[in-house]
């Protein structure tokens, strides 16, 4: 996923230097500032490079490594993790997070917003970029093993390299970077609209009910999606947060 999100990055770039030109034309909610842009930009790209080399070099777990597990090494609160192995979760957890990925699409049905396209638009590839990026940083520095590897019956391939990619939850965190992204850029074009505490409860929810079903498909521990919850909620926000312009829109 990483792969697409550096795709994701140059097409950011290229429509950074379209609405640059259209910003003197006029305003919108938000704008882009080359001092920030640019380092994130740099340092997404230098998170996720390095993730990736981390999540290559990466050796799969040996029989006896497995075999020396013992359900005691996991914490108590996490613990219960191991025995969940819901098919149907991990499906719905699949389903979930793609849906979320294309979802701030949905934006765009908005007029003000459709209007400002070429600026909401990049702002979104940055968020998912800047949360797919920590995301596979953090696993390849953590290896964590995923809780299915303790396992007899679990949900997952114990030998192969996603066995030690449980922090934190990926599907989590994307889904509440893109929910949280959608509720605050629908507060920042309609601060006085009735429909904003519907569209924060609806951003808080869905990424919960993602977190649970990572949990009941044995993929993930509760520290690894309430963790992903986290991230993904502070860089939704945050990121169209820093773009903000300093004017209300009438």
């Amino acid at each position: 996923m990483l792969k697409k999100s550096l795709l994701l990055i140059l097409a950011f770039l290229f429509l950074f230097h379209v609405d640059a030109q259209d910003s003197l034309k006029r305003q919108s909610v938000y704008r882009f500032r080359l001092g920030l842009d640019i380092p994130i930009g740099l340092i997404t790209l230098g998170t996720g490079g390095t993730g990736l080399i981390m999540q290559h070099k990466k050796k799969p777990l040996t029989l006896a490594e497995i075999s020396a597990l013992q359900p005691t090494d996991i914490n108590k609160f996490d613990r219960s993790a191991i025995y969940q192995h819901s098919r149907a979760a991990s499906i719905t957890s699949d389903v979930l997070q793609y849906t979320m990925i294309v979802s701030p699409a949905l934006l765009f049905i908005d007029k003000n917003v459709r209007k400002d396209w070429k600026t909401v638009m990049p702002i979104w590839i940055e968020t998912f970029a800047i949360t797919t990026a920590l995301t596979t940083f953090t696993k390849g520095l953590t290896q964590r093993k995923r809780p299915y590897v303790y396992s007899d019956y679990g949900n997952g391939n114990k030998y192969g390299s996603d066995a030690t990619s449980s922090f934190w939850s990926g599907h989590t965190a994307i889904t509440a970077a893109s929910t949280f992204f959608i509720a605050m850029v629908y507060a920042d074009y309609h601060p006085n609209s009735k429909w904003r505490p519907l569209m924060w409860t609806g951003a808080a929810i869905i990424p919960a009910l993602t977190g649970i079903t990572r949990y009941k498909a044995g993929k993930h521990y509760w520290t690894d999606v309430i963790t992903g919850y986290a991230v993904g909620a502070l860089v939704g926000t945050l990121t169209p947060f820093l773009h903000r312009r300093n004017f209300k829109r009438k």
